[in-house]
């Protein structure tokens, strides 16, 4: 019989992720919690968006947040979407 070791990240009572890696179950609850920041201030700022579309903005950014750090110093969003799309076809060409 063998032991396996699970990493569950709940968030609001809701099973968000599943990991045997506690860095990578880490990594996403950080993710999560910067999300919950990004909600509590765009709230703040006066912008009223419905809950679930809220909540997934504040995850893309967060998810984001070397691009969107990228773009508020002056990268154009053509350039850094061209760099994101290298970075990925580079990826799958390791791939194959």
């Amino acid at each position: 019989m063998a032991v396996i070791t699970r990493y569950v990240v709940e968030h609001k009572g809701v099973e968000k992720f599943v990991s045997a890696d506690k860095k990578a179950a880490d990594q996403y609850d950080k993710m999560l919690d910067v999300a919950d920041n990004l909600s509590e201030y765009i709230e703040g700022k006066g912008f009223t968006l419905d809950g679930p579309v809220l909540e997934e903005l504040s995850i893309m950014l967060s998810k984001n947040k070397d691009s969107l750090t990228k773009l508020l110093k002056g990268t154009t969003a053509e350039s850094l979407l061209a760099e994101e799309k290298a970075e990925v076809v580079k990826i799958e060409k390791k791939k194959a």
